[in-house]
């Protein structure tokens, strides 16, 4: 019955990511009213997100910021939808990537590269859009979804241009095996680790943080050169990627100093345009009371 709903709702997605861009939109108005007056999809969460992350602001300036958040939601639903069909030449027009050449000398100098993103604009398009720019093997990972049937979704989605999928959990392994080749690899580095996989808390849009030491982890394991992939919104439906070079060289970083580097590099990002990152996520779930941590933010 589940595999028969959800075989059902593919079809119905599909048929709706076929629609242009134009009407896909005002899907995206009717839906932002939706989530906005009606539902108040995770308002308190919105709220609460925005009043940590932004004390100095007023009440007013922190509600322009979610109004702005909730059209943006709606457009990047939509946005996301439309990556079921959308073509690869959709993908080129809509994603414009500045400066490849980052990557591109970094593979002619022998190193792979790591590259860092947050949920902030379409990162899903921008994966796709990733997907299309280099020979070398290309690598998102990912963590899997609770329920089967979406992760299967998205895993066809963000596969559709040839990157190879790997589980976050798994991907240590996988880049060793890829050792002798130059690769490119994105991770989504913002996501709250699992309670027994907290590791380390640092300092993001004004309170302690809970991070994934998993770049910092990688780069060093591989020496790959590691560079933040900065997508920034340029009006609707179109994109900018820019190639951020943050570490040459991991292994002679002090600890902690990459970890460091791309989540104050993130946040400076949503300081600038905060209603581009996903606010209605769940981000601060532990404090480093929980384990016990008072001034360091180091565990183990």
């Amino acid at each position: 019955m589940k595999k028969a709903l959800f075989i059902l709702l593919l079809g119905l997605l599909y048929i709706i990511s076929l629609l242009p861009f134009g009407v896909l939109y005002l899907i995206a108005d009717f839906l932002y009213a939706m989530l906005y007056y009606i539902t108040r999809y995770r308002r308190k969460i919105i709220d609460q997100n925005l009043l940590n992350a932004f004390p100095e602001k007023n009440d007013e300036e922190r509600k322009i910021i979610r109004k702005k958040y909730y059209h943006y939601l709606a457009d990047l639903v939509v946005e996301t939808v439309k990556l079921l069909s959308i073509s690869d030449k959709q993908i080129m027009k809509r994603v414009d990537v500045t400066n490849a050449n980052v990557v591109s000398e970094a593979f002619n100098s022998g190193k792979s590269v790591l590259g860092v993103l947050g949920h902030y604009g379409n990162w899903e398009m921008g994966a796709l859009r990733f997907s299309q720019l280099f020979n070398e093997p290309r690598i998102i990972v990912y963590k899997a979804l609770s329920n089967n049937y979406f992760d299967h979704l998205l895993y066809r989605m963000r596969s559709r241009f040839g990157a190879t999928l790997v589980n976050m959990k798994n991907v240590a392994r996988k880049l060793i095996e890829y050792k002798n080749e130059r690769t490119v690899t994105v991770l989504v580095a913002d996501q709250t680790p699992a309670k027994p996989e907290v590791n380390y808390f640092t300092n993001f849009l004004n309170q302690p943080t809970a991070v994934f030491l998993g770049v910092e982890k990688l780069a060093r394991l591989t020496n790959s050169m590691v560079v933040f992939c900065d997508i920034r919104r340029i009006k609707r439906g179109y994109y900018r990627c820019t190639f951020v070079p943050l570490f040459a060289d991991p292994k002679v970083t002090e600890p902690y100093e990459i970890t460091n580097s791309h989540v104050k590099y993130l946040e400076e990002v949503i300081r600038q345009q905060p209603e581009y990152w996903l606010w209605s996520h769940r981000r601060w779930k532990f404090k480093p009371e929980d384990f016990g941590l008072r001034n360091h933010y180091s565990i183990g």
